[in-house]
């Protein structure tokens, strides 16, 4: 394997190398490794004090694949918890409202709100010397100068997917040394060497870039004062910019709000650690491009050169958000805490790309330059005094904040549901980026469903000759035969076949083709492209069939959901399919062609597991179809009658990684209880008297490394694994979840499932296992993140394994999958007025095409801080902070985190206070753009992933945590933070038309009870669940007309479906409830509750603004951000 990541089968100077999956001939060979490299300080949700690297003695896989010796692999360092900030003083306050069903509204009155309790400063910098007068800002992006250490963790110790940039072997001088400068060697011009790292390719006759090493600055909450950035060697990186157009400083932009593995990266992709304290040169796998074939853009054959203008997909584009409506007040305020206006919010994102003339440099500098601050103060920087304005929320879905940029950049700019970035608005140099406090990176939702997608084929996909960019609507044509790359600034000569238009049939336009008028695009790839033929589609199904998942009855609505869905699979005529099921040994299904039913096949000894017969039991569909069919049929009463209570999942999922390892494919994994036989064996770690703990939670970390290594194990031959957990009892899915994490799979999870007890779980299922089985899929991807010179990536966030430092290996991409990263500013911006960012996803589709979608982002440079915070994105840094805030409670401890993520909000609002704010005003004052941020802090303290005081079983706070870091952020923000709306008197004013279907439009209430009324019926949006809570003296016609039923006595006590009832207020309720639902992938569980219901308790504990037995309200919040701000 490459140190520099991970090559899942090709030797270094032997073999033939391949771009889309495994080997064919496998041959065991004991001690290969896995490289999981450098675990780096956790960037912005850092503990405050380094403590000793722990070190992780090397590991080899359980089956191992590769037929080439092993190799070294990157290192990892564990991850090092600091001193946190002094809590939230603790569970309560001296004040505890008393013991109730309901919480009590946020807003005590002056009198009856005692303040939040003081913070003692001890204990809580690096150094007893660093204490100043109040807590200082936290330094983002600041390289751990921690040696890195071995990869695979001990038994009980986390293993995460953190891969940080090389660092210096040095022991560290204080917390925030510089480090010392890098040595970098660079390869001479000259042809390159033959690829063989997985999807690593290279360009014959090009001379590959000079290293560039990792920023110095990774994005670290330490609280010493800030300065320059550290010192070093300054990073080498590709050829110097030509022709930069002179420094412009943008407007920000009018906003208005918008709508979650964290994976530090190894070495650089053409750069390898180690072990010492410099870089070795390139090795020649890691060379050239994952995406890249063996061919210059423009040298390869000709083919016919065509353009699908769009490919229609399901999905329908998003719709715009309620008109907007004035919110009411808060009750007994304290004196000046009154009602004003709500914020304006910018203009929708055009979700509708329009062609445009592509600017000339020429043309670019005058339309920058006339923008500027100096016009006036933006709507984002108005002043906003938290503790005064009560009107904070939009009527409706929050809008994302619009880049200040050209408006013929802006048109074609990429839509921010699939690529947005924390700051619309990059700062000019690092420093300036750690004085605003502010956390820099991006997130993408690449495979996302999209109703339009432009679709190339071409022989010639035009890149960078020297960074390999996609071209794009951003760069620069200096004249038809040459363009400047956006990234490096290379030029580039335009080949001939892109001087003709496939849409305008015009030869001489190469500015007006597809690829530079759409910011995403999909190229259908020529052969060089791929190294062996595009697998086919493969999935196998291992399924629990023990008595107690028997009992749950899940097998009936699998085997019933397979059956109706079989065509629908996606698929060619190549399509295979396989089963396996398992108790205490592992039963396998001869599904042959030809055979007259299909043939169980039982294998007894786990401890070693082997294929009974390797080639009959991944069979064709098509072929054996009717086979296929009778074994769903007969499977749910196979094993009606068993006794058998034990578990060997982790020999199945051996079993499984050998039937698909010669392949690639799916696996879906179906568990109904904790693994007790095998290997992979868990034991309960969960202590119920502990689940509503004041201050830590144990265990979240995995009990053992087995299924990371197995992950690490199906990612190299192209296997992912979904898990479906569906269980009453405890599971550890800390332990099992790494199966699906590090193999970019996906979890989910169905507590208390059971086909009779509860059928609002069961509809859930059956609606979730349908999309999962006919949704899009991508099989053999990796992802590529690049960015413009000066800027790096230090942290990926998401399930996948790293194999480099900007490059994501996926066995299987799906539409529905989310990713985030973290930046930092390597090199001074100060030359440049915009800079770009580029996601590349190479995949297979389902129907054998390789196939790449390109998505480009482009924002402005600015160089002051008022116009860093104007271009904040409030949604955007609440979904990176609780990525970053999930690591930290897995690596450090939940109050580490719940701590960090309210320093977040001290240090912006305090750096908005000092730097940004001209007229110093008593308050707590907040940019309009960040008005939103204490809030959406809190509801992250009060989220199930990282709430203390309630209780909260230790899976369903692990899978929260796991949605976090995996949803996209559109999807997870309701998670955070829910809609409420009042549905009892839905009209048509301002409703949304669609399909020729009325879609009202209420407005979005405060999360609070203070909202709710007993004449009034609730809905309740928290993403995964909805809540329809009917008040005890709601309108009998409301009660008649929609639910159906007399009176408020009358509604059943597990009521989870809506009736269809021939009246317009059911179908005013009906259409906005199915409105709400379409707009996200998965299936949301709707229940209607009354007042005494026992989910009564769930749907208040998302009431987020009023305080509870351990946590504190909306305004009690306030009141504490500014006692920190103003010690």
């Amino acid at each position: 394997m490459s140190t520099a990541g991970f090559n899942s089968q090709n030797g270094t100077g032997a073999g033939q190398p391949y771009a889309n999956g495994p080997s064919q001939n496998l041959q065991q060979l004991p001690g290969v490794n896995y490289g999981m490299a450098p675990l780096q300080n956790y960037n912005q949700l850092q503990a405050k004090a380094p403590m000793g690297p722990g070190l992780y003695p090397p590991s080899a896989p359980s089956a191992p694949y590769q037929s080439h010796p092993p190799q070294t692999h990157p290192p990892v360092s564990s991850y090092q918890p600091l001193m946190p900030r002094p809590p939230l003083g603790g569970g309560s306050l001296p004040h505890t409202p008393p013991l109730s069903a309901s919480p009590v509204p946020r807003m005590p009155s002056a009198q009856s709100t005692p303040p939040p309790p003081p913070v003692s400063s001890s204990g809580y910098y690096a150094s007893p010397h660093q204490t100043p007068s109040m807590g200082q800002p936290w330094q983002y992006n600041a390289t751990p100068t921690n040696p890195p250490a071995p990869m695979t963790p001990p038994h009980g110790q986390p293993a995460t997917n953190h891969m940080p940039p090389p660092m210096s072997m040095v022991p560290p001088t204080s917390a925030y040394s510089a480090p010392p400068p890098t040595h970098t060697a660079t390869l001479p011009p000259g042809p390159a060497l033959p690829p063989t790292s997985l999807h690593a390719y290279n360009q014959p006759g090009v001379a590959p870039p000079p290293v560039t090493p990792m920023a110095p600055h990774t994005y670290q909450p330490g609280r010493p004062p800030y300065g320059a950035p550290p010192s070093g060697a300054p990073p080498m990186g590709p050829p110097p910019p030509m022709g930069h157009p002179p420094s412009m400083k943008p407007t920000p932009p009018p906003t208005g709000p918008p709508m979650g593995n964290a994976t530090p990266p190894p070495p650089k992709a053409d750069a390898q650690w180690d072990g010492v304290n410099h870089i070795a040169p390139p090795s020649e796998s890691e060379e050239g491009d994952v995406e890249c074939p063996g061919t210059v853009a423009g040298n390869g054959p000709q083919a016919p050169n065509s353009y699908n203008h769009v490919e229609n997909k399901t999905s329908g584009a998003a719709q715009p958000g309620p008109p907007g409506r004035h919110l009411g007040h808060y009750p007994s305020l304290p004196p000046g805490y009154q009602s004003s206006p709500p914020g304006h919010t910018a203009q929708p994102y055009p979700l509708k790309q329009q062609p445009y003339q592509q600017p000339g440099p020429a043309q670019l500098s005058p339309s920058l330059a006339a923008m500027s601050l100096q016009s006036g103060t933006p709507e984002a920087l108005r002043v906003v005094n938290l503790l005064q304005e009560r009107n904070l929320l939009p009527p409706g879905p929050l809008i994302p904040p619009t880049p200040c940029l050209p408006q013929d950049l802006q048109r074609v700019n990429c839509n921010p549901e699939v690529f947005r970035c924390t700051l619309t608005s990059i700062p000019q140099t690092q420093s300036l980026l750690n004085k605003a406090k502010l956390p820099l990176g991006l997130l993408l939702h690449p495979f996302k469903d999209l109703s339009q997608l432009p679709v190339v084929t071409s022989s010639t996909i035009v890149r960078c000759r020297s960074c390999r960019t996609y071209i794009n609507p951003f760069v620069s044509f200096l004249d038809q035969r040459r363009w400047k790359c956006n990234l490096c600034y290379r030029v580039n000569e335009v080949p001939e076949e892109f001087m003709y238009n496939p849409v305008s049939r015009a030869y001489g336009e190469p500015h007006k083709r597809p690829e530079v008028q759409n910011a995403t695009i999909e190229f259908i790839a020529p052969s060089e492209y791929m190294l062996r033929p595009p697998q086919p589609a493969v999935y196998l199904f291992v399924l629990d069939v023990s008595h107690n998942a028997v009992e749950t009855g899940y097998l009936h609505v699998f085997c019933q959901s397979l059956l109706d869905n079989l065509n629908s699979l996606p698929g060619d005529s190549r399509t295979k399919v396989g089963f396996i099921t398992f108790d205490s040994t592992i039963h396998f299904y001869n599904l042959q062609e030809g055979l007259s039913q299909p043939q169980m096949l039982i294998v007894s000894d786990i401890e070693d597991i082997f294929l009974p017969t390797p080639d009959s039991l991944l069979v064709n569909l098509n072929e054996s179809k009717e086979l296929v069919q009778d074994l769903l049929k007969s499977l749910p009463t196979l094993f009606e009658k068993t006794m058998e209570t034990q578990s060997a999942l982790g020999s199945a999922l051996q079993a499984a990684f050998k039937l698909l390892s010669p392949t690639g494919g799916r696996m879906s994994v179906f568990q109904t209880q904790l693994p007790n036989l095998g290997a992979g064996a868990l034991q309960s770690r969960e202590d119920p008297n502990q689940r509503a703990a004041a201050k830590d939670v144990q265990h979240l970390s995995p009990a053992t490394d087995f299924y990371k290594k197995l992950a690490l194990d199906c990612s190299g031959q192209q296997v992912a694994v979904d898990l479906f957990l569906l269980s009453a009892q405890y599971c550890d899915l800390a332990s099992l979840g790494c199966i699906s994490r590090y193999s970019a799979g996906s979890v989910y999870y169905y507590p208390s499932y059971h086909q009779q007890h509860n059928i609002a779980q069961v509809e859930r299922f059956q609606k979730d296992l349908k999309r999962y089985l006919t949704r899009k899929i991508g099989f053999e991807a990796v992802m590529r993140i690049r960015c413009t010179k000066g800027l790096s990536i230090h942290t990926f966030h998401g399930n996948f394994f790293v194999r480099s430092t900007d490059l994501l290996s996926l066995p299987n991409v799906n539409p529905d999958a989310g990713f985030a990263v973290q930046m930092s500013i390597d090199e001074n911006l100060d030359d440049l007025q915009l800079v770009s960012f580029q996601a590349a996803l190479l995949y297979t589709s389902s129907k054998g095409e390789r196939r790449i979608r390109v998505h480009t982002l482009c924002l402005p440079v600015v160089n002051s801080l008022s116009d860093v915070f104007a271009g904040a994105d409030v949604q955007a840094i609440s979904g990176l902070l609780a990525c970053m805030a999930v690591d930290r409670s897995v690596t450090a401890s939940l109050s580490d985190a719940r701590d960090a993520l309210t320093n977040a909000a001290i240090d912006s609002l305090l750096c908005y206070r000092q730097s940004v704010l001209t007229i110093q005003q008593p308050g707590l004052l907040a940019p309009a753009c960040l008005r939103l941020f204490p809030l959406y802090v809190l509801a992250l303290h009060k989220q199930k992933a990282f709430r203390v005081g309630t209780s909260t079983r230790l899976d369903d706070r692990v899978f929260a945590m796991c949605q976090l870091k995996y949803q996209p952020l559109v999807y997870a923000m309701l998670m955070i933070h829910p809609a409420l709306y009042r549905v009892d008197d839905l009209t048509d004013e301002g409703a949304l038309n669609i399909n020729d279907r009325t879609i009202p439009q209420p407005r979005v209430l405060q999360l609070s009870v203070e909202k709710l009324c007993r004449e009034g019926a609730f809905l309740m949006d928290a993403g995964t669940v909805m809540y329809l809570w009917i008040g005890r003296n709601c309108n009998p016609a409301f009660l008649t007309q929609v639910l159906g039923v007399p009176s408020y006595a009358a509604v059943p006590e597990n009521l989870y479906l809506l009736p269809e009832l021939d009246t317009a207020e059911s179908q005013r309720v009906r259409a906005f409830v199915g409105w709400l639902k379409d707009q996200r992938p998965f299936a949301p569980t709707l229940h209607i509750i009354r007042d005494e219901s026992q989910l009564k308790t769930s749907f208040l504990q998302n009431m987020i603004e009023d305080r509870t037995e351990s946590a504190l309200s909306y305004y009690e919040f306030l009141l504490h951000l500014q006692q920190q701000i103003s010690k």
